[in-house]
């Protein structure tokens, strides 16, 4: 299997994409779209890199880190990656997996006793029924995000405000106040019947901690971040780097409302690590774990997964008799499943977006994504600054000025 070219976050991609079947005139066609945005005042800016065959030949950084003072765009920005944390969490916990530690089928209460027991909404408002779990929900459940959990703000019921608030949690309350919290919460769903955005990942990396004794962010660092080399990729933003940290305008360019993203604040300080949502990574450390990845879990002689293991992940996990909610969080991933981790595409047709069957993707809520071809040897990485719903269009965006370059 090829390796990687190493990505330097400093020097543009210089390898040909002539020589992996890409057309570098084609691939000039992100940065004027991207720059037809910047100049719409869509985004500040954005870092975009790709690889196709373990080769690099596309890195690029384009506007502004910080629209407030100008500053530009440099490859080796910060950006707070949000969900692209969850891949992260759920390759480490299948790590662990393969080292016989939790099974899959294990349920959540096993390692974390604070969430047995948990109930399910009758009724989602007024007045709030519950009904005991027909069994509690596993491993396996928080990977797929068949749990039932969600997130306070996917709705407005009273099922969804008796569920914990995400990222807000991290400053106010602890972890044990947290998963207290949490364990009163009703779920949305019998665990294993429907597919559910929510703080499964959270969840997760708690579960990390409680298998491992050590914080999420040690962990990950040991066995993930410092190994493949990703130095920038950390929870807690350093104070010698923040001025690389790439930020978003002051409004959101939908609502106007006001953008508050926890990084951005230097008095955000975190009282527990969010394996669903807390990490900043830059496009060229994120570029090494997903090339890992494609490598079937293995990168530059070291192993993090067995091929089996990848190939398990990056299956879907619903079949027929989950319900399939996936395009809750986007109307154009009509025609994906999800695995462990990540949305995995059924089929080459159906979706809103161009594709083919067997890729898989995920992003975050302030506008990163990334998604994965093993079909066509393809890794891709977008940083950018694009909270709110205004996220989904350059997700839709970045998949035809990727594939319209393949010209094998």
């Amino acid at each position: 299997m090829p390796q990687p070219s190493k990505i330097s976050a400093f020097e543009p991609a210089h390898n040909s994409p002539e020589s992996v079947g890409m057309s570098s005139v084609r691939l000039a066609r992100i940065r004027r779209a991207l720059e037809r945005e910047i100049a719409d005042k869509r985004i500040p800016g954005a870092v975009v890199a790709i690889q196709r065959r373990g080769t690099l030949v596309y890195l690029d950084a384009i506007g502004a880190r910080d629209p407030a003072i100008g500053a530009p765009m440099r490859p080796d920005c910060i950006f707070s990656v949000a969900s692209m944390t969850k891949l992260m969490v759920s390759v480490a916990i299948m790590m662990l997996y393969e080292e016989g530690r939790p099974l899959l089928s294990d349920p959540a209460s096993k390692y974390l006793p604070e969430l047995a027991g948990m109930r399910v909404a009758k009724s989602l408002d007024w007045p709030l029924t519950t009904v005991p779990a027909e069994r509690e929900f596993t491993i396996q459940d928080l990977l797929r995000h068949t749990s039932g959990l969600t997130y306070k703000t996917r709705g407005t019921s009273a099922a969804h405000k008796a569920h914990p608030d995400g990222m807000r949690d991290l400053v106010r309350m602890s972890k044990a106040e947290f998963l207290a919290a949490l364990g009163k919460a009703p779920l949305l769903y019998q665990p294993g019947t429907a597919w559910e955005y929510g703080l499964s990942t959270d969840v997760l990396g708690l579960i990390i901690e409680a298998i491992t004794g050590e914080t999420l962010g040690q962990h990950l660092h040991e066995r993930l971040w410092a190994p493949l080399g990703m130095n920038d990729t950390s929870f807690a933003l350093p104070e010698a780097k923040r001025d690389r940290y790439a930020r978003a305008f002051p409004k959101d360019y939908l609502t106007g409302e006001p953008v508050a993203i926890p990084h951005a604040s230097p008095e955000f300080k975190p009282r527990w690590e969010s394996g669903g949502g807390g990490a900043t990574s830059t496009a060229a450390d994120y570029m090494r774990f997903l090339q890992m990845l494609l490598n079937g879990g293995e990168l530059d002689g070291r192993r993090y997964l067995s091929r089996p293991t990848v190939k398990y992940m990056t299956s879907d996990h619903l079949g027929a008799k989950i319900e399939n909610r996936v395009t809750t969080m986007d109307p154009s991933c009509e025609g994906y499943g999800f695995g462990l981790g990540v949305a995995v595409r059924l089929q080459t047709g159906i979706a809103g977006a161009i594709g083919s069957a067997g890729d898989y993707y995920w992003s975050g809520v302030f506008g990163t994504y990334y998604w994965v071809d093993p079909a066509e040897g393809l890794a891709v990485v977008l940083m950018a600054m694009a909270p709110g719903q205004l996220r989904l269009r350059y997700r839709a965006l970045m998949r035809p000025l990727v594939l319209q370059a393949i010209v094998d």
